[in-house]
């Protein structure tokens, strides 16, 4: 397996996260601007932001949240010579449950949907990770 077959789904998470970023530097940065925030308001991590720009804020937190598992799952998988065809597809899963909980979370934000994405993501990593402790302890390729 290549190493960057392994490694797409960890670039599309990251770039996910870097475009998230983003649209919330652009967001706060235009009320700022606008006025509508002030700096006073927000100084010490208050959540002053208006809607848009807290939606996009929390769905940044989100991305250092389980996407850290994914991070180091990969590469123990990397370094372990572990990383296989059933890796990479649960990983393209991780990542696509990633990438639609993120627009739902910075367009209508449904909870439920947002929730859904999020535990089938939950569910898969899971899984990801089970697999990967029974190959090292059990010996398995």
């Amino acid at each position: 397996m290549s190493i960057q077959f392994v490694l797409l789904p960890l670039f599309v998470e990251v770039l996910l996260t870097f475009g998230v970023m983003f649209g919330m530097m652009y967001f706060r940065t235009s009320t700022l601007r606008a006025g509508e925030t002030r700096l006073e308001d927000i100084s010490l991590r208050e959540p002053n932001w208006p809607r848009r720009a807290t939606q996009f804020g929390y769905a940044f937190a989100n991305q250092f949240e389980l996407p850290v598992l994914f991070y180091v799952l990969t590469i123990l998988e990397i370094i372990t010579h572990r990383a296989d065809l059933l890796f990479v597809l649960l990983a393209w899963v991780f990542v696509v449950m990633r990438v639609l909980q993120a627009v739902v979370h910075v367009t209508d934000n449904n909870v439920r949907m947002r929730g859904a994405y999020y535990g089938v993501g939950a569910l898969v990593l899971s899984i990801m990770w089970v697999i990967y402790i029974l190959r090292i302890f059990l010996a398995l390729p």
